[in-house]
């Protein structure tokens, strides 16, 4: 047991009992695995209408499961007490906050078995990669708070989960060239894990040096990114530049372990501890291969309601999915991230992405971009390099744009030594200030 099985065990977090409950979960066979959902989807259902105010004036006399209410952030904006199951408090649960990276931060709990169920989940999908939580040498690309206990607490955090922190809200090259000098020094990470945008920054760092990590730091073995969009052109990079595989994950503080690419290449759903839905605008179950909002149940939480929680991305669930196995075929972003254009023409914010990285991807001095759509006509695009983008190249990104969008909008160009992130580390590559 190391040092962070400890402190679990310590704060009332049984994780071997956890281990052993999610051995049992995944023996439960194919044939049988809905049942299991649907069993314990409504023992959730029934416990929280019996026991949790807040839930049961929420769903106002519902308990057939198609007739639940959606539960959004917004419902979850107000304090905790008001929230927690009967025999639930602060003192005895465990408490976390979401970053706000939506727009709607909140507090969230969850009970302790529930919480060791959680780590237990994460322990096992990192084991099928060959990745050994209690042991393996974690580099993490990770915000850190700037002062006070909340640093401390993330450093002493660190020490006892066998990882290293390397801070992200400074990415200029200075401090990338430092992070080499820690993979060249210690020479004994295991794998890489942290946000999308700041490993793959990280990776063109190294392209341009012409470095592979893992020939200077031969004990790495696995990259798993997080938190942000994965896109095909950035995995590529990421694995050349690292010398390793690349994982990709999607979870959520206030649920947990969502889905983690498995063996196979595919984004796959932890239906152990999550039910899972894709719906439409109408709260309907939209086919497979149709985009949705994805909306999970926690079906062990008894401390808060996570029941039919529409946690504010859209995905599309894969044909080949089963009750036992189900695969996120694409996640295409946040429900929010879209632009309302001059022709009252509607597009997400990942149109923009494509657009610009086609473009940008041809100067390879430009390292990273975001765009800000600050009217209905006006976008502008912030991007990091070491000097102007050439004239060529902003005449033809503009020319793009107005072909993949649509004529006339206004685009302004500024170049930055360093793009500021969010106060968690994430990089929100796209945001709209026009009202919708």
């Amino acid at each position: 047991m190391n040092l962070f099985d400890l402190s679990l065990r310590l704060s009332g977090f049984n994780i071997e009992a956890a281990r052993k409950k999610i051995e049992q979960i995944q023996a439960v066979s194919d044939s049988k695995y809905r049942a299991y959902l649907h069993e314990n989807r409504a023992e959730i259902v029934k416990y929280h209408l019996n026991n949790t105010r807040f839930y049961k004036k929420l769903a106002a006399g519902n308990s057939e499961w198609e007739n639940l209410p959606v539960l959004t952030k917004a419902n979850l904006q107000q304090p905790l007490s008001e929230r927690l199951s009967k025999d639930f408090t602060s003192k005895n649960v465990y408490v976390g906050k979401t970053s706000g990276s939506a727009g709607h931060p909140f507090v969230f709990a969850k009970d302790k078995w529930s919480h060791a169920l959680s780590w237990a989940s994460f322990y096992s999908a990192y084991a099928k990669a060959e990745i050994d939580l209690s042991h393996d040498y974690q580099a993490r690309f990770y915000g850190l708070a700037t002062g006070g206990n909340s640093r401390y607490k993330e450093r002493f955090k660190d020490l006892i989960s066998g990882r290293y922190r390397l801070p992200i809200f400074d990415l200029s090259e200075a401090k990338m060239t430092a992070f080499l000098a820690i993979f060249k020094k210690k020479k004994k990470f295991t794998y890489i894990y942290g946000y999308t945008s700041s490993i793959v920054l990280f990776a063109k760092f190294l392209a341009q040096k012409n470095i592979v990590l893992k020939e200077i730091c031969p004990s790495l073995k696995l990259c798993i990114v997080t938190s942000e969009m994965l896109f095909n052109e950035d995995r590529i990079i990421v694995e050349k530049q690292l010398g390793v595989p690349l994982r990709n994950e999607y979870g959520a503080s206030e649920t947990g372990l969502i889905a983690f690419e498995n063996n196979d290449g595919k984004l796959q759903i932890d239906s152990k501890l999550l039910y899972v839905e894709i719906l439409d605008d109408n709260d309907k179950i939209v086919p497979a291969e149709t985009e949705g909002r994805v909306v999970i149940t926690s079906l062990y939480n008894k401390a808060h309601p996570i029941i039919r929680y529409d946690i504010g991305d859209l995905g599309i669930l894969s044909q080949e999915s089963s009750a036992k196995k189900m695969i996120l075929k694409k996640l295409t972003g946040r429900k929010s991230d879209f632009a309302v254009l001059p022709s009252g023409k509607v597009v997400p914010g990942l149109a923009f992405y494509y657009v610009t990285k086609k473009i940008i991807d041809n100067d390879s001095s430009v390292k990273e971009f975001v765009i800000t759509q600050t009217h209905t006509n006006a976008f502008l695009i912030k991007y990091v390099s070491n000097f102007e983008m050439d004239q060529n190249l902003v005449k033809k990104l503009k020319k793009e744009l107005a072909a993949y969008l649509e004529p006339n909008l206004d685009v302004l160009l500024i170049r930055k030594d360093v793009i500021a992130r969010s106060k968690s580390g994430k990089l929100k590559q796209f945001t709209s200030h026009v009202n919708t």
